[in-house]
């Protein structure tokens, strides 16, 4: 199965995260304001990530997933860190949803920094979803 990892990290805490999960999906996580992060080539699961920022998405990965082309992912799998609320998971779900890109049930969430056993089991996420 083809894997891109994308996400966005004012702090480092989600890059974190994303890098964990795209080194268990044999990838490189890339972050939404790079100027590779669009898709060149469909994957059958694109890793998506951030966290939320006064109640919201940062403008960077909102902007990503607005012109995110929905032909380029078959599903996509939803990641955040964040010290008190789950709430991105949401946003970004459903900002894919709006598209049409089915979205697993399976998220991965990691409250504050995570520490070296969350990121071992957001490699083993990243593993088990890209189906390595």
């Amino acid at each position: 199965m083809s894997a891109a990892v994308r996400y966005y990290s004012r702090s480092g805490n989600t890059k974190l995260l994303a890098e964990a999960i795209a080194k268990g999906a044999g990838v490189t996580a890339v972050s939404a304001d790079a100027p590779d992060a669009a898709l060149a080539e469909p994957v059958d699961v694109l890793f998506i990530g951030g966290a939320l920022y006064a109640y919201g998405l940062d403008k960077n990965l909102k902007n990503y997933l607005k012109s995110f082309d929905p032909s380029k992912a078959k599903k996509a799998v939803v990641f955040s860190t964040s010290w008190i609320s789950r709430h991105a998971l949401d946003l970004i779900a459903n900002s894919l949803k709006s598209k049409n890109i089915p979205v697993e049930k399976e998220v991965f969430y990691a409250k504050g920094r995570p520490d070296d056993v969350t990121l071992k089991k957001a490699e083993e996420f990243g593993a088990r979803m890209a189906g390595k």
